[in-house]
């Protein structure tokens, strides 16, 4: 019979060792291209466009607390569909961050590069992620997004 604890240590120990103690500063995250949700979607589009990102956060106008994101594949397929327009507010297209009920996964720069690629392959939950979002210790200010592509380019540019 094959040892359970074993099993779940393998994994953890050879993303350790493809890491070796790296940490998304590393990466050296592109700060974070933020938008109103009140702005409209083809100024948003263009911000993404002119910087060749492929996800924007979206923060509110005052207090500039997170709110949610917008991921441009996914805005470009609404757009297609007719489901929104360039005209109508970035709010009407936004994946919005759910505060109650769920565990908000803290992504700082201290955070270990292996347990960057646990959050993008779901920690086991089923529920992949395709980006983070990079904040300060407090959640108090977004500093940039990683992307699973980010991890594995680090990964392609880091002699073995």
């Amino acid at each position: 019979m094959a040892d359970s604890s074993n099993e779940t240590q393998q994994p953890a120990k050879s993303l350790a060792s493809k890491y070796r103690g790296a940490t998304v500063e590393d990466l050296d995250p592109p700060p974070a291209l933020s938008t109103s949700p009140h702005a409209p979607i083809a100024s948003a589009l263009m911000s993404a466009f002119e910087r060749d990102y492929t996800h924007l956060t979206v923060i509110h106008p005052e207090d500039k607390s997170l709110l949610g994101y917008i991921s441009i594949p996914q805005l470009k397929k609404l757009l297609e569909t007719r489901q929104v327009r360039e005209e109508d507010p970035v709010e009407k297209a936004m994946v919005k961050f759910k505060r109650k009920g769920k565990t908000y996964r803290l992504i700082t720069l201290e955070t270990g590069l292996a347990e960057l690629e646990q959050f993008f392959e779901g920690d086991g939950t089923g529920s992949k992620q395709d980006f983070a979002v990079v904040t300060d210790p407090a959640r108090r200010f977004v500093l940039g997004v990683a992307t699973k592509s980010d991890l594995d380019e680090f990964v392609k540019r880091r002699p073995a």
